[in-house]
């Protein structure tokens, strides 16, 4: 079995660290939850950052008792859900670059600029999931 890359730790922080975000600092999360969605931007914006947290798990798994290496499967799957998460949050930026449009320039070129990161983002989470099933 193979334990986490470094690429899958770095990607599990920054999972890890967004997640922690939408609880220490959940306003901007709230206002850039698409208005489509039912119900208060809150319980979206905890349950996004929920769901970052356990996909920051997923993809760092812990060590077995008996093996002392991370489950590549557990990882795998963690990286899989990770690139959809990253494809279903785009939505918010979207929304993000709509609601920014006449913003400062610093502002507007934060909301565009995060449109084409979620490329390399999926790219990353596809790139630890097929390399978590390689030996180490």
């Amino acid at each position: 079995m193979a334990a986490p890359s470094r690429s899958a730790l770095f990607l599990s922080g920054l999972l890890a660290a967004a997640g922690t975000a939408h609880f220490v600092a959940p306003r901007g999360f709230d206002a850039i939850a698409p208005e489509a969605l039912p119900g208060d931007p809150r319980r979206w914006t905890r349950l996004s950052g929920v769901a970052e947290v356990a996909l920051a798990a997923g993809v760092a798994h812990p060590r077995t008792r008996r093996l002392a290496v991370a489950h590549p499967r557990t990882r795998r799957l963690a990286a899989g859900l990770t690139g959809a998460f990253f494809v279903a949050a785009f939505p918010a930026n979207l929304q993000m670059a709509a609601d920014w449009r006449n913003r400062s320039p610093v502002r507007r070129a934060v909301a565009y600029g995060r449109l084409p990161l979620q490329v390399p983002l999926v790219l990353w989470a596809e790139s630890v999931r097929r390399g978590a099933g390689r030996a180490s």
